[in-house]
């Protein structure tokens, strides 16, 4: 491995160019040749899964060595359950309409000239990702089946998972007749290889960061090469004073404890003041049942103290910066609004633009809510964890994207693709 950084950027460099060679078959391939060489990845996983989990293995237990907190191991494991949920998303990719050469808009303009609007590949696509080995399977299934050769940035703490992956994809893609540099990993951990691929315009076409916001925000401030923002989730569930408690209970427990290393986990909790005391009572206990850390408003600390929950170990005094702090651990802030406006306004001011939810049975109210609510996933009655591409329909999702051009919400194949212009003419010169 390269130990200087001239020799990091050297290192990187080569394997992007590499990577972009590799690009150009897999641009003209057909449909059936990139769909192939998907299934043959799903296929190899599930082949060398041992040698994947035993790789991961290594991960967790130098991450456990150094104190890595529940939600951020959760992130990082991977069973034998995991690596076929892995095969099965890049399958449920080959089921897709292609995304590749399809007619967005065909019209003859004034000179006779036939103009089609075509989808096509984007080229070479750059990923830095963080404690998820997963995402190593997902960028590179989407990235072949669009007709996009891939080189990923693992996080140093998922380093022999995500290389392990890498490798098991990038001979499967081989043994379709592709370059095997189309599945490229950057096998350094030295951080200058992240600087290195960020600077590379002109080889790569595009780079998505996946990760805590320090990553995204780097990659934003720094990237010479185009970017697609995936964001982080510091995302609300909102009850309403109309809201049926029957519902909303199981809505809260799920988004914030089903799975509190993800990005659509609820970090925060809203409740109207005329329900508040009511609600409350009943669902800070169920919360301190599922570990759940409470940072209240001074209303939600009266309700835990006359529930029996004790201050300072079970509920804490929320602070300023916990509204917008996306927790990923048994973890929530509760504050009791007003009513929808304030609740909208507190939203819009403090969401990071991922997946937002209110638990309403009046209508009217889900509507504003729906409608008012500035972020890529906006939810009436159920939870928030749904935000993902496979929920969607999407398949294997390559990221969240809270900003607003090109791509937003759960974004997989059509969102790896561009355009371009064919026109077909008869010898026709502009006068």
């Amino acid at each position: 491995m390269p130990r200087d950084i001239q020799d990091i950027q050297q290192y990187v460099t080569e394997l992007a160019q590499a990577a972009k060679e590799a690009s150009r078959p897999l641009g003209f391939a057909s449909n059936e040749e990139r769909v192939g060489a998907v299934r043959a990845m799903a296929q190899a996983l599930r082949a060398h899964a041992d040698e994947i989990v035993a790789a991961n293995a290594e991960d967790m237990d130098a991450a456990r060595e150094k104190g890595t907190s529940e939600g951020l191991l959760d992130r990082l494991l991977l069973t034998p359950e995991r690596v076929e949920g892995m095969a099965s998303g890049l399958e449920a990719l080959c089921d897709l309409p292609d995304p590749v050469g399809r007619v967005l808009e065909r019209r003859t303009i004034d000179c006779g000239l036939d103009l089609q609007k075509v989808s096509v590949p984007l080229g070479l696509v750059a990923m830095v990702y963080e404690a998820r080995p997963n995402v190593t399977s997902d960028a590179a299934g989407i990235c072949i089946r669009t007709g996009n050769a891939c080189i990923l940035r693992g996080g140093s703490m998922a380093q022999r998972s995500c290389v392990a992956i890498a490798h098991v994809l990038s001979q499967a893609v081989a043994s379709c007749g592709f370059p095997p540099e189309a599945v490229t990993i950057i096998e350094t951990t030295d951080r200058a290889a992240t600087g290195a691929l960020m600077s590379l315009r002109g080889i790569v076409d595009v780079l998505i960061p996946r990760g805590g916001a320090g990553l995204i925000q780097r990659c934003v401030r720094e990237a010479q090469v185009p970017v697609i923002e995936t964001g982080t989730g510091n995302c609300h569930i909102y009850v309403h004073e109309s809201a049926d408690f029957d519902k909303a209970e199981p809505i809260i427990i799920n988004a914030k404890t089903q799975r509190v290393g993800v990005c659509n986990a609820a970090e925060s909790l809203l409740v109207d003041q005329s329900v508040a005391p009511a609600l409350l009572a009943r669902i800070l206990p169920v919360l301190h049942e599922h570990g759940v850390l409470v940072h209240g408003d001074a209303t939600t600390c009266e309700v835990a103290a006359a529930s029996g929950l004790a201050a300072g170990t079970d509920v804490i005094p929320a602070t300023e910066e916990d509204w917008g702090r996306e927790y990923l651990a048994l973890e929530m802030s509760v504050k009791c609004v007003s009513g929808l406006d304030e609740a909208i306004a507190h939203i819009n001011h403090y969401g990071t633009g991922h997946s937002e939810a209110i638990v309403a049975e009046d209508k009217e109210a889900c509507e504003r809510f729906l409608r008012e609510v500035d972020a890529s996933a906006v939810y009436a009655n159920a939870s928030t964890r749904f935000t993902d591409g496979g929920e969607f329909g999407l398949g294997a999702e390559i990221g969240i994207s809270t900003q607003k051009l090109h791509a937003r919400g759960p974004f997989a194949a059509e969102a790896l693709t561009t355009y371009k212009y064919e026109i077909r003419g008869e010898g026709q010169v502009r006068p």
